[in-house]
């Protein structure tokens, strides 16, 4: 099988052993995998030798000792590198691999791991309902984050400076997107908590200097949380923050589990009374809002590239920034 690394800076499309199944683990036949364009060139910039790849769809080939509710046919939805990868088959362990309902298009299910991953950033808010979430940057990755809070009953604002991808969000939750053009943010945020600041900024995007931290802290009302996401430099004014004794907070990847070997690789999950939302359970969260059509991400897809064409898709993605937003990998077995 075919297998896509990065290797001192270049991608390449490897040939691979399809791997052996391992109790608590699911082998998967790929159908669609989500390309996640900040995490992943920023992989491939930084000339890091790994796979590539997070967010993934198959049907199931077979499943471990010890896998209950996943069986040999079913389409599953999954999530976390270094197990889910650009690759036509995957083993995957069993508490990152969800059921997808038969009308849950699997090309949206595709992202359901970059979906988990907006659903932490949202958990680590602290946002409560009718609260005022800042979205700064519209990515696709800030783009679920911004409908999920939406979806939440959060008013929501989003800022991006690309006016294509503030048009994007303008077409799936028929809010507008905010552009640095049409005013400073400070107002608009203004204008709907008078004058008071959002309860949550979420940073979305990178950045190299320290500007985007302090655009984060100024639209934050007193006591308010930032929520780092994206990659920014991290620094900021240490004033501004202390003039409103704000909290800053970082996300890890999709919740709870994430890098546990106990949680991924021995299958050993956390008692549900005390972690409520593990990165499974989130990542089946998201499949459940598509389900329920309560997100649409048919719209953010803005391109699909056959898996033997990933390096084409990655040198897309690197070269119009504005123009990709939700790349998919299709893989024809």
């Amino acid at each position: 099988m075919k297998t896509t690394y990065s290797r001192n800076g270049q991608v390449e499309l490897l040939e691979t052993e399809i791997p052996e199944l391992r109790d608590h683990f699911v082998l998967i036949r790929t159908e669609y995998s989500a390309i996640s364009p900040g995490t992943e060139l920023a992989l491939i910039q930084k000339k890091s030798n790994t796979t590539l790849g997070n967010s993934a769809v198959g049907i199931v080939q077979a499943a471990g000792a010890g896998v209950k509710g996943i069986e040999e046919g079913m389409r599953v939805a999954c999530y976390g590198g270094p197990y889910v990868k650009h690759a036509e088959y995957l083993l995957v362990p069993k508490h990152l691999a969800v059921p997808v309902p038969p009308e849950v298009d699997p090309e949206h299910a595709a992202f359901a791991g970059i979906g988990a991953i907006a659903i932490h950033a949202l958990r680590q808010s602290g946002l409560q309902f009718g609260e005022v979430a800042a979205v700064i940057g519209l990515g696709i990755l800030g783009q679920l984050i911004a409908q999920i809070a939406l979806a939440a009953a959060y008013q929501v604002e989003a800022f991006d400076v690309l006016e294509r991808r503030c048009h994007a969000w303008q077409q799936v939750s028929r809010l507008p997107g905010r552009h640095p053009a049409e005013g400073a943010l400070e107002e608009r945020i203004a204008a709907i908590t008078g004058g008071k600041g959002a309860d949550c900024v979420l940073l979305c995007a990178g950045s190299s200097g320290q500007r985007l931290m302090d655009d984060g802290i100024r639209l934050l009302r007193d006591r308010g949380t930032l929520v780092i996401v994206g990659d920014p430099l991290p620094a900021f004014d240490r004033a501004a923050l202390f003039a409103k004794e704000a909290s800053i907070r970082i996300s890890r990847a999709g919740g709870p589990g994430r890098y546990d070997p106990h949680y991924e690789k021995e299958g050993v999950d956390y008692p549900y009374g005390y972690v409520r939302w593990t990165e499974g359970r989130n990542t089946a969260e998201f499949v459940r809002l598509l389900a329920d059509r309560r997100i649409r991400v048919g719209p953010l897809i803005t391109h699909r590239y056959d898996y033997r064409d990933i390096e084409r898709a990655y040198a897309f993605c690197r070269e119009f920034p504005s123009e990709s937003l939700g790349v998919l990998i299709q893989y024809n077995h």
